[in-house]
């Protein structure tokens, strides 16, 4: 008897972030290969992209590649970012009037879900990023109710961002891992910063060890 294979669980992972620049769509590329890789069809969404002068740059990108990954992804970019602003600034002030519905964003994810078995959510800015009037990025996380990866910077003060988002997970209780993206002051963060996270935060991993 020839046993059918089972379908792979529809699996999602949030990219968020210490800090703006510190890397979420670079996350968001690894994890995409890593998880097509692993044999999901995968898929991407950025419910809100801000800074979009003629299109989200990193929407579209993130959208050819989970394309490439996957033919079966047949969506729009307006599925996959849903809301766009054109004012390079935290959702809550580039929106101007606008409302941002938590239960359109769902729908979307929902509907992203129909293309893909493994979904990569990535979020605008940090944590506290503010969507509206006390409803941030963390809170958009929470409401998903999703494992989350938490980039943080190698910089020099990288240390303290990396605590404070690490301790605001916890107090909401989400479920994350936490990866170091060394590129800002990349030749000295193993003497400045390292020896802290070896000695004491021994849970953090780097990015680079994502590999597809």
């Amino acid at each position: 008897m020839i046993k059918e294979k089972k379908p792979l669980e529809k699996k999602s992972l949030f990219i968020t972030a210490t800090n703006t620049d510190v890397g979420k769509t670079y996350a968001s590329e690894k994890f995409l290969r890593y998880y097509a890789s692993k044999g999901f069809k995968v898929g991407y969404f950025k419910p809100i992209e801000t800074g979009v002068v003629t299109h989200p740059l990193d929407g579209k990108k993130m959208l050819t590649l989970a394309k490439e990954l996957n033919p079966d992804f047949t969506v729009s970019l307006e599925d996959v970012v849903p809301y766009q602003f054109k004012l390079a600034a935290a959702p809550y002030v580039a929106k101007k009037d606008k409302i941002i519905s938590l239960s359109y964003l769902k729908e979307k994810r929902d509907y992203l879900f129909k293309f893909c078995d493994f979904l990569i959510i990535e979020g605008a800015g940090g944590l506290m990023v503010p969507i509206e009037k006390d409803f941030y990025i963390i809170d958009l996380i929470k409401a998903f109710n999703i494992k989350t990866a938490l980039i943080a910077s190698s910089k020099l003060g990288g240390i303290n961002d990396t605590l404070l988002s690490c301790m605001a997970l916890k107090n909401y209780g989400i479920s994350y891992e936490c990866y170091i993206n060394v590129y800002q002051d990349k030749d000295s963060f193993m003497e400045v910063s390292y020896p802290f996270y070896k000695e004491c935060k021994t849970d953090i991993k780097f990015l680079s060890t994502i590999q597809a």
